[in-house]
């Protein structure tokens, strides 16, 4: 005699049932993962920048404006050169205070520079006297100060003439005073 096996009856309170267990498992787990997670910040990496600078001032293509030595609590958290047709040198610091501050020079024209860097509706403030540090060579750049309504403030200055034309921009969100006095520490290592 044969038998045969026995049918499982399905129904929908059994499925609603098996949903909510599964439902409950998942938000269970989901807790326990919340609970024991370690969501301590990363730290922002310190990168040195000297060889970048000198690798930019031997290519001998824009400037490569750089200060000798950040200011007190100031470190260096970005960094690029970029050689060929358009070349391209970017430095972006952290202040003591956690605020931005960054280099951003290029075959480009001032205005392209503070359309990306700044805002595409930044505010021209007007001209700005930044004194050059000691050490400068060449013609004083005349610096202009852009801000933009979040509070992003820069200073734009052509450097060269003709085919060798450049602009470097110094942008942030640390204070006007902050940006200037940063930018006057630059020096072109010519």
């Amino acid at each position: 005699m044969s038998q045969q096996p026995a049918r499982y009856e399905r129904s929908s309170a059994g499925m609603i049932g098996a949903m909510v267990i599964t439902v409950v498992v998942v938000i269970g787990f989901v807790g326990f993962r919340a609970l024991n997670r370690d969501n301590a910040a990363t730290p922002i990496p310190t990168v040195d920048y000297a060889s970048w600078v000198k690798a930019g001032r031997d290519d001998h293509k824009i400037e490569t404006l750089a200060p000798t030595r950040l200011p007190a609590g100031w470190r260096a958290t970005s960094v690029n050169y970029t050689t060929g047709v358009s070349p391209h040198w970017h430095l972006g610091i952290l202040t003591d205070t956690g605020k931005y501050v960054g280099i951003e020079e290029a075959r480009t024209s001032a205005q392209d520079l503070v359309q990306q860097y700044v805002d595409q509706n930044a505010t021209r403030i007007g001209p700005v006297t930044i004194p050059v540090p000691s050490g400068w060579t060449g013609p004083a750049p005349k610096w202009t100060a852009w801000q933009d309504s979040g509070g992003d403030y820069g200073v734009v200055a052509q450097l060269g003439t003709g085919l060798s034309a450049e602009n470097v921009l110094i942008v942030g969100s640390a204070t006007g005073a902050e940006v200037r006095s940063f930018a006057g520490s630059l020096t072109n290592g010519s």
